[in-house]
Order: structure tokens, then C-alpha cells, then sequence
């Protein structure tokens, strides 16, 4: 579903093609980027929480939907097997994989309880939830994100535009808002993003006196 060009729970949308020069089309993507790196502080505090938790035995759970989804694998097989040579991997799943187990819930229990039934069932308190939802406003991400709030998972969303319900609410733990309303900024903005927090956390685990309980980021 598309919405004047916006995308909603993951499905893209789009301006008509040739509406905007090739300066402008570069240009909208300077702002997100720049208030990305504004959050620099806040997104080290988030790999640093994550970096503690798989040094705990945890496992990253990653969801979102649509375009989201394929999110959501991209990060998984980029923790489980690393691109980069010498880099440790670390144990990742993605809630989007599996097609009988997401439609035989979404027939059930509802598409809003394809993530969160999911968490109740393959996670524990010791692993991390990070939620991808384009506009913040996906029920099943939000859901997911509760969920696992409530079975005391760390939790982390990537959320775009004013970051929606997830972001207001709030719904996770470390939330990184993607300020564009153009689906396709939005998408760029959290492949950085998600790269940025698979890099940071391998950095911490350089330092492993930094992963102990009385170490601070």
C-alpha cells in the first residue's frame, strides 16, 4: 500500500519518475544523513547495550515488513556471516523468513501477532528485538517491540518520517529515527544505519573489558 509516495509498514511508494533534477534528488538526502550523525552518542549507547548482550549469550531478532523484511534478513545474515574478513560472527535471526510460520500466524492470531508470537515462543530476557518499520506506524512491529519489552529483551527500532506510535510512545529501549518523509531516503538511511550498529558493535568487542556489567559506553 502506497500513500502520495510514502512508504507504509515497508511497501514502497514513490514520486512519478523525472520530477525532480539530479541536484535535488541528492540533496534530500544530505539532512537525514547529517541528523543520523547527529545521533552519533545515542547509536554507540545502542551497540554498546547490544555488544553486552551477545557477549551474554544473546541472539539478535530482527522483523519489519515488506521491503522492511528483506531488512530485516539483510541484517540477520550480515551478523551470522560477516563480509569482512576476521570479523566474529555473532548468532542473528530474522522473524520474516520463515513464509509458513508468518501466514500461519498472520491466519490465526492476526498479521499484528506474526512478530510478537514468534518472540514469545524462540526468545529469551538474555537477547535483543530490533523492530524495522518505515513510518513507525507498522501494528505488528509495534507489537513485536512490546513484546519483547515484556520478556525483557534489549529493544531497538528503526523507525522513519516523525518516527510515528513507536517512536512516541516510546516503544523500544534506542530508537533511530530516519527524518525524511521519501520512503526511498527513509530505506537508505536505515541500510546506514544498520551497518553503522554492526560495525560499532564489532568495535566494542575489541575492547572486552568495556562488555562487563560495571562497564559504561
Amino acid at each position: 500500500m502506497t500513500n502520495h509516495g510514502r512508504e507504509v509498514c515497508g511497501v514502497s511508494g514513490g514520486s512519478p519518475a523525472g520530477t525532480a533534477t539530479a541536484a535535488e534528488l541528492f540533496e534530500r538526502r544530505v539532512l537525514p544523513l547529517y541528523h543520523l550523525a547527529d545521533e552519533a552518542a545515542a547509536i554507540a549507547t545502542a551497540c554498546h547495550a547490544m555488544a553486552v548482550r551477545f557477549h551474554q549469550g544473546g541472539t539478535l531478532v530482527v522483523f519489519g515488513n515488506g521491503t522492511a523484511s528483506t531488512d530485516a534478513q539483510h541484517v540477520a545474515v550480515e551478523f551470522v556471516h560477516p563480509v569482512i574478513m576476521g570479523k566474529r560472527a555473532l548468532p542473528a535471526i530474522s522473524l520474516t523468513a520463515d513464509v509458513a510460520t508468518v501466514t500461519g500466524i498472520a491466519g490465526t492470531e492476526g498479521f499484528e501477532e506474526v512478530f510478537a508470537h514468534q518472540l514469545r515462543h524462540l526468545a529469551s530476557a538474555r537477547d535483543i528485538a530490533l523492530g524495522i518499520s518505515p513510518d513507525g506506524r507498522c501494528g505488528n512491529v509495534l507489537r513485536g517491540l512490546v513484546t519483547a519489552r515484556e520478556l525483557g529483551m534489549l529493544t531497538i527500532a528503526l523507525v522513519g518520517g516523525d518516527g510515528g506510535p513507536i517512536a512516541s510512545l516510546p516503544a523500544a529501549d534506542h530508537i533511530v529515527v530516519a527524518r525524511s518523509d521519501d520512503p526511498r531516503v527513509i530505506k537508505e538511511v536505515h541500510v546506514t544505519a544498520y551497518h553503522v550498529l554492526w560495525e560499532l558493535v564489532h568495535v566494542f568487542f575489541q575492547h572486552p573489558d568495556l562488555l562487563e556489567p560495571r562497564a559504561v559506553a
